[in-house]
Parts: structure tokens; sequence; C-alpha cells
């Protein structure tokens, strides 16, 4: 009840100080802001049991500027999507419209869907969506019956080596809110998938990927167990989290408190702030035996709660340049990343089933191994790749 009996202005202006003043006169007066559905001015006074709305304007995270591609759209009820990095499968957090299910409906007029086959967020590539119940579940089925061949291509870090490689090592959960998985032979679980080298400049290779399992970042892990992690992948191909090993082997860092993991510079920037500013990563944390990897769990979660830190610190500039603020809500408006900041160079190239296939093209920075991956890719009556 403290909202009863003053004006709307006092109300906004004094308790959401998120934004200035300025900006809850200029929404009153654009309608923005309004009592029981109807438009009201700064003087209008709340009363008990007054439903008050607040149309405010968000920003979605960058997403990369590639539209996201129908592939086909097959007769009995599927449909098959070229899905680019960057771009979640459904609306979740800051993403809404820019996610995969809201441009198939508000771009190309699909109302029911039904993805089959969820890629990551930064993955791209060939995405299955059932445009009825019936065929999404009878094609999840093929998944789960492994009736489905999965082949996907990736740049990693160094020249892997030449010929079939097949990593075997089980993988498990460590920490659900980082969405970070390990290799653990004792409590993970059965994992497969078989790599060959396409082509290699030196620095970084192009690897052909063949997941027979499904765990959750399964050829991002078996890489890293490798030595050879997808290139910029921020979550497994990070110095500053998993140290010079970077898990190779499933190689574990220490926790040294006294050690200095972040650039000096930034570091500095931090210190500036009081601990009850830092941004909080929320949530559980697990602990079904995860002590092994708690120092690994501990470093993931300062790095990520610092890398908030930085991009806020970054984006507290002067509210007069016109050019980076925006006009709507005067919030900053950041320099966009790059496209290879935006996605990880890991893309869902071809699936097939019983009398089928279907396949995207390749992504730029895998173009050069086009002419390679033929000899690799499957075919019904082989059971492994054939390098």
């Amino acid at each position: 009840g403290r909202w009863v009996g003053r004006s709307i202005f006092d109300v906004f202006s004094r308790e959401f100080r998120d934004r200035p003043a300025a900006y809850y006169l200029e929404a009153i007066a654009q309608g923005l802001i309004e009592i029981n559905n109807k438009r009201v001015d700064r003087d209008t006074v709340v009363r008990n049991s007054d439903l008050v709305t607040h149309y405010i304007h968000r920003h979605e995270p960058p997403v990369t500027t590639q539209p996201l591609g129908v592939v086909e759209h097959v007769s009995d009820g599927l449909l098959l999507v070229d899905k680019p990095g960057s771009i979640p499968v459904h609306p979740t957090g800051r993403y809404n419209y820019n996610s995969v299910t809201k441009i198939l409906e508000i771009k190309h007029g699909y109302k029911d869907l039904y993805p089959i086959n969820r890629l990551d967020r930064l993955t791209s590539g060939l995405m299955l969506v059932g445009l009825n119940a019936n065929v999404a579940r009878t094609m999840e089925r093929h998944f789960r019956d492994h009736r489905i061949q999965k082949e996907y291509v990736c740049r990693v870090r160094g020249v892997f080596p030449e010929g079939n490689v097949v990593c075997d090592q089980p993988i498990r959960v460590v920490a659900h809110k980082l969405s970070l998985n390990c290799v653990d032979p004792k409590d993970g679980k059965p994992s497969l998938t078989e790599f060959c080298r396409l082509s290699t400049d030196g620095q970084h290779s192009i690897v052909y990927c063949r997941p027979k399992t499904g765990r959750t970042h399964q050829i991002r892990v078996h890489l890293q167990f490798l030595g050879f992690p997808i290139a910029n992948d921020p979550l497994y191909c990070n110095r500053e989290v998993w140290g010079d090993a970077m898990g190779k082997n499933g190689a574990l860092p220490l926790l040294d408190p006294k050690q200095k993991t972040h650039d000096d510079a930034a570091l500095a920037e931090v210190e500036k702030f009081d601990n009850d500013k830092l941004p909080k990563m929320g949530g559980r944390r697990d602990t079904d035996n995860i002590e092994p990897w708690r120092p690994l769990v501990e470093r993931m979660e300062e790095w990520k709660t610092k890398q908030e830190l930085i991009e806020r610190i970054s984006g507290e500039i002067d509210k007069g340049d016109v050019e980076r603020v925006c006009d709507k809500c005067m919030d900053p408006v950041m320099p966009d990343p790059t496209e290879d900041e935006l996605c990880i160079w890991l893309h869902a190239w071809r699936y097939s089933g019983p009398g089928w296939s279907y396949e995207t093209p390749l992504p730029e920075w895998a173009a050069k191994a086009a002419e390679h991956i033929d000899r690799v890719k499957y075919h019904p009556d082989e059971n492994s790749v054939s390098g």
C-alpha cells in the first residue's frame, strides 16, 4: 500500500530509480504508463486495487546478421532449418524475437512448431522441426533409437591427427547453471564420437565429427579431452579457467586464491566496485560428487562474473553521446561483437535416417574443406568414418 494516494509520477520516479525522472515524464506523455488500461498524466493519483502498467522498451542481446534459412518443407510435416549460430531455439532469458521458433512464426508464418533436435545457441546448422506433434514424436524416437546419423564439422585449435580418431570417454554434467560438462571415467555416461581431419593450415584444423551418442556438449568435451578444443569456444577453450593444460586428458586446474587469472587492467577496474555490486551467478550449485571439479567450477563462476562486470563497466559511458545511447530508453548501445564472437566454430552439417538424408551448406570458416568432405560422409552401409 505505500503507492496508494501518491501521483503516478511520484511512484515511478521514487520507487524505480534505475531510470531518470525525465524518462518517466516522457513515458507518461507517450502513454507507456497506464492505470486500469487508461492513459494518465503526471498528477494522476494511484488508488487502492488499481492496475498499473508500464510498457517498456527492451534490447535483446546481439545476434548474427545471417538469416535463418528454411532448407526444405517436407510434405509429411517436417521442416528443415539452417540455424545460424548465436540464436537459441526457444525464447529464453533476454532472447524473445531472436529465437528460431519466433522467427519461423513471425517471418515465415509457421504457428505450431515442435523442435526435434535442439542445437546449442552458439552452434549453427541443420535443425529438424516438426509441424505437428505426431511427426515430432516419431523423429524423437528415431533419435533415441540411434536410427538417425548426425554429422558435424568444426574448426579446432592445432593440427589434428590424420586418420580416424575415436573418443569414447564418459561424460557427466558438472554444473547445470554453468552448462559445464566434463569427462568422468567413473560416473560419466557412455559417450562416443568419431573424428576425421579434413584440412589444416598449421594453426587450426577443420574436423569432421560423427557423434554416436547424444550427450550435452559431447563434441566440445571430447575435442577438449583430446587436446584440440574448438578454437573459439568460450567454455572449453578458455585458458583463464582451465589453465595451460586446457583440459587435455581430463586435466583439471588447481584453485590458488593468490593466483591472478585475469589481466591486470580488468582487475584494476573490478577492484573499484564493492563486492556487493558484483553480479551473482544465482541458482543452485551442483553438489552431487563434484569435489574434484570444485576448483574448476569456482574458476568458471569467477570468470563469468567478471566478464559481466567488465561489460557493465564498459557500458558506463557519457549519456550525452547520442551515437551510443538508445533514443527510446537512454540505455547505452554497445558496439556489435564480431561474427566469430557470436558463435562457435561447430556446425551441424548433415542428418541421415531410414531412406533420407539432408544437409546444409558448409559455413564460411569451413568452406575450404568442402572438397574433402564427400570421402568421409556417412553412407547407410558403413559403420565408421572412412578416412
